[in-house]
């Protein structure tokens, strides 16, 4: 049936891209690209308590602690991994040690427009942990810890995601 909206489509990994200031500029942030592992952890809080006249226990969301796992091979001239690379060898620290990513759904793109989607823009702290695991390329891995709250908003590329700019609501 063409033009059948309501039919579940799933969503690929690869739909849902990361992008580093790597300037400091705020301005524009680059791809992340060559990480085998990117993933998000929301580490929630709960509060739970069990009422003296109810069966069961009730819980609630009372706050998180974000992080996002990552491992990279390392790729020569690749600005992002560079950073990450630098803080991780020079062992940098405290605000040295921060990064900017933006978080862009790729299938969610506004007013029917491929080249704005919905995003999400954090301050991160660089947690390393290794470096040198492996025996055929130069791997990286270590956690980004949040160190700001979440901005919602939108990204516009110009050149097909391998930069963006970010605009909050």
């Amino acid at each position: 049936m063409a033009g059948d909206t309501s039919k579940k489509k799933l969503v690929g990994r690869h739909k849902r891209v990361a992008f580093m200031d790597v300037t400091g500029d705020g301005k524009t942030y680059t791809r992340m690209t060559g990480f085998t592992s990117l993933s998000d952890g929301k580490n929630s809080t709960e509060y739970s308590r069990q009422y003296v006249d109810e069966a069961s226990e009730r819980s609630d969301v009372v706050g998180y602690a974000p992080s996002m796992d990552y491992e990279f091979d390392l790729y020569m001239n690749d600005a992002v991994q560079k950073k990450l690379a630098t803080i991780t060898d020079d062992e940098l620290l405290g605000s040295d040690a921060q990064v900017t990513v933006v978080v862009v759904d790729l299938f969610e793109t506004k007013a029917d427009e491929g080249n704005t989607c919905t995003a999400r823009k954090r301050d991160w702290s660089v947690i390393p942990d290794t470096e040198g695991d492996g025996t055929d390329a130069l791997i990286y891995k270590g956690s980004l810890k949040a160190a700001g709250e979440i901005i919602k908003g939108t990204a516009t590329t110009t050149d097909s995601w391998q930069t963006c700019t970010f605009t909050a609501e």
